[in-house]
């Protein structure tokens, strides 16, 4: 058995997400059945994170243990003609060792949320980003994201229905910046709590609108429960387009540390089994 990893790219638009779910539509079960089909046996993929219904990724990773040993042209190529006409698609395949493992090994991931700020409504890209129509500051909102970086709880910051231990997250990225019609906010951390990107989001955008000033974004913070913050962002605004991982010398030790779910996984909030992320 030869494992394999590949980069993934997706338009979440008519999938549940990334995870199977019984008789839904899944980016999990169209990309499975593909490589099925290629190789002739069942198979199961793990990913660098799950992303939900109408989120987008352009970088997603997962790996897979395949019993064919062809090149990595062959073998993307081979996936790519089964995964036809679905809007998914492996844009890099690579074989690597055992060590490799595309959640438990990966060191950061990274998403970019996509906002059109005009008053006309999108033609071409509406599956694709959150349309606010009213002005928007970006100063504003890029002082109230400075509030969020850094170590934190983010209660107030995930869904009511996130599964994972521990609220503790560490904010590395979150910037703003405008590119014509576009706001564009990016957002990096080692793992991130469900919605908790698309939370942050629809907050700012509150902050733009001058509806919350960057102290109210400090006291939702500090407040720890979901109804303090602001609305989640729409789904389709949100694209995963970094997995980071270290060398692979690094892989082995990673990998099975992180399988050992060490102690105080649940105070730094670095948990693998804890990553969702939109």
């Amino acid at each position: 058995m030869q494992r394999w990893k590949f980069t993934v790219e997706y338009d979440g638009t008519g999938y549940v997400g990334w995870q199977r779910q019984d008789g839904l539509p899944s980016v999990q079960q169209v990309l499975e059945e593909a490589i099925e089909a290629y190789t002739g046996s069942p198979c199961t993929l793990r990913a660098a994170g799950r992303t939900d219904a109408g989120v987008h990724a352009s970088a997603q990773v997962v790996h897979v243990d395949l019993p064919r040993a062809d090149s990595p042209f062959t073998t993307m190529s081979a996936i790519n003609h089964f995964l036809k006409p679905e809007a998914v698609a492996v844009v890099d395949a690579e074989a690597v060792p055992d060590s490799f493992d595309a959640r438990f090994t990966a060191i950061g991931r990274g998403y970019t949320y996509r906002i059109l700020n005009r008053r006309a409504q999108p033609a071409l890209d509406r599956n694709r980003l959150w349309h606010v129509p009213w002005p928007l500051d970006l100063e504003a909102m890029t002082a109230a994201a400075a509030r969020l970086l850094g170590h934190h709880d983010f209660s107030s910051f995930r869904s009511s229905d996130c599964q994972a231990k521990s609220p503790m997250r560490t904010l590395d990225e979150l910037t703003i910046r405008r590119a014509g019609d576009e706001v564009l906010i990016r957002t990096r951390a080692q793992a991130f709590l469900h919605n908790q990107v698309r939370i942050m989001v629809g907050t700012l955008a509150m902050v733009g609108r001058g509806r919350w000033t960057p102290d109210d974004v400090t006291r939702a913070l500090q407040a720890r429960k979901r109804a303090a913050a602001g609305q989640t962002a729409p789904p389709q605004g949100l694209c995963l387009d970094l997995v980071a991982y270290p060398p692979p010398e690094l892989w082995a030790e990673m990998a099975s540390r992180r399988r050992a779910r060490p102690v105080d996984a649940e105070a730094t909030g670095n948990d693998p089994d804890e990553v969702d992320g939109d």
